[in-house]
């Protein structure tokens, strides 16, 4: 929209720059008994017309477009991840773009009217992984959709404007897909991929596609992407016509590491990046690496898993697991900016958000064959 200027009262009695919203504030909400709705939420709409909540340091952030993903349907379905557990009624969503429409007097760096990327974190800048960089362990984290703590699924939500990436002209769409590219990001950076590395992808979904995707532009080659889903290696190869597919197909962690090879040609992969979270899924990793190899595992699983211990130790196997991301956004607006990644193809469903019940039906139900869903409120 063309942002209309007027005066609101910020928190500190300053005058708050903001835009004309007309809209009540809504947002997708879940709870223990696994109900999902749509309800009121905050802040009010009063409150976002006059500015009146908002906190040194933060902007209002009319949300536009935010993908589905995976643990916004496990917190709906099962209540919690981990130690992760909905408690009480909870917002849903982390995977955001959209208009800032509310300045703090306190902002320099983002105006009314600038399109943003919310990275959906906030951290205490105090703790040790704060300190050194790796802020995706920071200690006292509210990440925005892991209870307690409210999602991104709203109409409106004030937010910290560090938090607030300028995306520019990038569409919300492609603004929204910055969080899970993040993922992939953060996975390959530690992972260390090099230029012509043989690299297994297990699991083609979401991330996987993304994995995917950014190691095709890394240089691995050659690339095999596992699933068990066949619609979904036959999206894979669509969106990314050099990739080799495999299906997995049930059989020992063995037996499915040696089909495995076979699809690379007989050459045993230096880099698997997992992707499912899956024990199964892992211990074939674990036997299809080289000596030498390496076992990225970027999925969650269960609390506690079996894997080919002794395959690992005589094989030298290192075995490592990605947390989330951290300094990661920039490098993700870039990619996308400049056509380095194309994640245009992922979203495959779109849906209002007064439709939101009808986006996850169709995010959690296989059947639909969505890879990535949105939920998106542009007027």
């Amino acid at each position: 929209m063309s942002p209309t200027t007027m005066n609101g009262s910020g928190a500190n009695g300053s005058s708050a720059k903001t835009a004309k919203a007309t809209k009540a504030n809504i947002g997708v909400f879940t709870n223990p008994n696994h109900d999902l709705w749509v309800s009121e939420a905050a802040p009010t709409l009063e409150s976002v017309q006059k500015g009146e909540e908002l906190r040194e340091g933060q902007v209002t952030v009319a949300i536009r477009s935010t993908g589905i993903c995976g643990s916004d349907v496990h917190f709906w379905k099962h209540g919690c991840i981990g130690p992760m557990i909905v408690c009480g009624d909870h917002v849903l969503g982390h995977e955001s773009a959209g208009e800032v429409i509310a300045v703090h007097p306190s902002v320099s760096n983002l105006r009314v009217g600038d399109r943003v990327a919310v990275e959906p974190q906030v951290i205490c800048n105090e703790c040790e992984p704060c300190l050194t960089g790796r802020y995706n362990g920071c200690e006292r984290v509210d990440f925005l959709s892991t209870p307690p703590v409210p999602g991104l699924l709203r109409r409106y939500v004030n937010h910290p404007a560090v938090w607030c990436h300028k995306i520019g002209n990038m569409s919300y769409e492609n603004g929204a897909m910055l969080e899970p590219l993040s993922v992939a990001l953060a996975g390959l950076q530690r992972a260390k991929l090099q230029l012509g590395d043989p690299v297994l992808i297990c699991g083609a979904g979401p991330i996987g596609l993304i994995t995917m995707i950014c190691c095709k532009a890394a240089g691995a080659c050659p690339l095999v992407i596992t699933d068990i889903d066949e619609g979904r290696l036959k999206f894979a190869k669509e969106v990314c016509p050099e990739v080799i597919t495999h299906k997995v197909e049930r059989a020992s962690a063995e037996d499915s590491a040696k089909a495995i090879v076979a699809s690379f040609g007989g050459v045993e992969p230096a880099l698997a990046l997992e992707c499912t979270g899956v024990e199964s899924s892992i211990a074939a990793a674990i036997w299809a690496v080289k000596f030498g190899g390496k076992v990225f595992v970027i999925g969650v699983g269960k609390n506690e898993i079996q894997i080919p211990f002794m395959r690992a130790s005589v094989r030298e196997v290192d075995l490592q697991f990605q947390y989330r991301y951290s300094n990661t956004w920039p490098r993700a607006i870039r990619l996308v900016e400049n056509n380095v990644v194309d994640l245009s193809k992922l979203v495959t469903h779109r849906f209002p958000l007064e439709d939101a019940l009808k986006a996850f039906d169709t995010a959690s139900d296989p059947k639909t064959g969505a890879i990535k869903v949105q939920i998106q409120s542009l007027d």
